[in-house]
């Protein structure tokens, strides 16, 4: 594990692959058990001086299609450099007339429609069970505290940018877009907004105790509308670089203000952000058994120390 200490974690999806008034300290890439992050780590420095954690998602180029993103290594890396909080950008569809291309939201549910072929779990392939408390699938104070910050960015930026909150989003396994078919499901659904990225994403950040939130950028009507053509590459791109400019600012002014939060400087709001998601995973791993291998168990002490570290490890249900 690094010495690094920071506390804050950003995942950029497509378009935002680096943050702005950010002083570069250095690159990390981390070899985690699940693998190398999908790209170099950039450690920068915000004004105040505390160091923020970055990595594209899609790597360097966007080279990496959604359902190859190794998003166990990409969390389990910010995990060891001691991240406790991540802000997640992801370019998305929208499935709702009033969030149009440009719009900002804050997802708090997800419906999952990939499809099995992604490593959706640190627990995949080991001998220990564990089945995390996912009901409330991004930490509600994280994406609450986000609200009016996010909200207070984009009025004084004045493009009139709108922002929605408390929106579903649809995790689809791409990488091609939705069929109209698909697309109007996904409304009946309950669906607002679609993208390729957010799982099995916020799933590890919550098995590794990390508070998550996604910031969603709209960039196309996705597939549902009758008298618009259906989705393109194409166009998404048009929309693409505006709403970078604009996460890029969201993100600099942002991090800046839950840095202060975070170091300390608001104690029961430090704990509220920090902490929201610590201790989720106690009651969610089965009870030790003589069965379960040590190697597996020395594999995940990387992501959880606090119940898998040392030769006999804790029985976390026993606690």
């Amino acid at each position: 594990m690094s010495d690094e200490n920071v506390l804050i974690g950003v995942i950029g999806g497509s378009g935002l692959y680096h943050l702005d008034n950010l002083t570069f300290v250095k690159h990390v890439n981390p070899e985690t058990p699940w693998g190398f992050p999908s790209s170099p780590i950039t450690i920068s420095a915000l004004p105040s001086g505390a160091k923020i954690a970055f990595v594209a998602r899609h790597g360097t180029g966007h080279t990496i299609h959604p359902s190859a993103v190794p998003a166990r290594a990409n969390i389990a890396a910010l995990k060891s450099l001691g991240v406790r909080v991540i802000v997640a950008f992801s370019a998305v569809g929208s499935l709702r007339e009033e969030i149009s291309p440009g719009s900002f939201a804050l997802p708090t549910q997800i419906i999952d429609r990939t499809k099995g072929v992604r490593p959706a779990s640190f627990f995949e392939g080991t001998s220990i069970v564990a089945h995390a408390m996912f009901g409330d699938p991004f930490s509600n104070k994280l994406v609450k505290w986000l609200e009016g910050r996010v909200k207070d960015v984009l009025d004084k930026e004045g493009r009139g940018v709108q922002l929605f909150t408390d929106k579903c989003i649809v995790c689809m396994e791409g990488p091609q877009f939705s069929t109209r078919a698909e697309s109007i499901m996904y409304r009946q659904w309950g669906g607002d907004l679609i993208n390729m990225s957010v799982l099995p994403e916020a799933k590890l950040a919550r098995e590794a105790e990390i508070s998550y939130a996604l910031i969603a950028t709209a960039t196309d009507y996705d597939s549902w509308r009758p008298q618009s053509e259906a989705v393109t590459a194409a166009e998404v791109f048009k929309t693409l670089k505006a709403n970078a400019d604009t996460s890029r600012l969201v993100a600099a002014t942002v991090l800046e203000e839950l840095q202060e939060i975070v170091s300390g400087k608001n104690g029961a709001e430090a704990s509220a952000l920090l902490l929201e998601e610590v201790g989720t995973m106690k009651f969610s791993i089965m009870p030790r058994s003589e069965k379960q291998n040590p190697e597996h168990r020395q594999k995940l002490a990387y992501i959880l120390p606090e119940y898998f570290a040392g030769e006999e490890g804790a029985d976390v249900t026993s606690a």
